[in-house]
C-alpha cells in the first residue's frame, strides 16, 4: 500500500511541472491550423503579470487580453511576425520571451562571450604571473640552500 501511495505523490508531483496552458475555450479558434499559429506565437511571448511565462500559460487577465489580442491579428491576415510585430509595437521588447538581436540588445546577446574572453584573458595573466615568481633560484641561493640542508 505504501507503493502505491508514493507512486501517486510522484504522479501528482510530476502533474505540476506540466505547463498549464491556460487559454480557455472560448479564446479557441474553430480552424485547427490558425488555433495552432496562435499557440506558437503565444508561446514566445511574455506575460508582464507573470513575467516568466509565456501568454499561452499565465492565466492573469492581461495575458488573456493579449491572446485574444493575438487571435485577432491572425484572424484579420497578419502574418506570424506581423502578429509579433504590433505586439512588440505596443507593449515593447520586454515582451519577447526571446529577444530580437539589435544593437540595444547586443549586450545581452554578447556578454556571454565577453565574459568568457575576460576569464580566458584573466587566468591566462595569472598563470604568467605565478610562472614568473615561481622562478628557478640563482647560484648563490642554491648554495645557501644546500648549506642549510647539509647543517640540518
Amino acid at each position: 500500500m505504501t507503493v502505491a501511495k508514493l507512486i501517486f505523490a510522484v504522479l501528482v508531483l510530476a502533474s505540476l511541472c506540466l505547463p498549464a496552458h491556460a487559454v480557455r475555450p472560448d479564446e479557441i479558434l474553430a480552424d485547427p491550423q490558425l488555433e495552432a499559429r496562435a499557440r506558437e506565437i503565444s508561446s514566445e511571448l511574455r506575460c508582464y503579470v507573470c513575467q516568466n511565462q509565456s501568454i499561452d500559460d499565465s492565466d492573469a487577465d492581461l495575458a488573456r487580453d493579449l491572446r485574444i489580442l493575438v487571435r485577432e491579428r491572425i484572424l484579420a491576415g497578419d502574418t506570424d511576425e506581423a502578429v509579433t510585430d504590433y505586439i512588440v509595437q505596443r507593449y515593447g521588447e520586454f515582451v519577447l520571451l526571446k529577444p530580437r538581436f539589435g544593437y540595444h540588445t547586443a549586450l545581452l546577446w554578447g556578454a556571454p562571450l565577453l565574459i568568457l574572453v575576460a576569464g580566458s584573458i584573466g587566468l591566462f595573466m595569472m598563470r604568467r604571473r605565478e610562472a614568473a615568481t615561481t622562478a628557478l633560484l640563482s647560484e648563490e641561493e642554491e648554495r645557501k640552500l644546500q648549506a642549510i640542508l647539509r647543517d640540518s
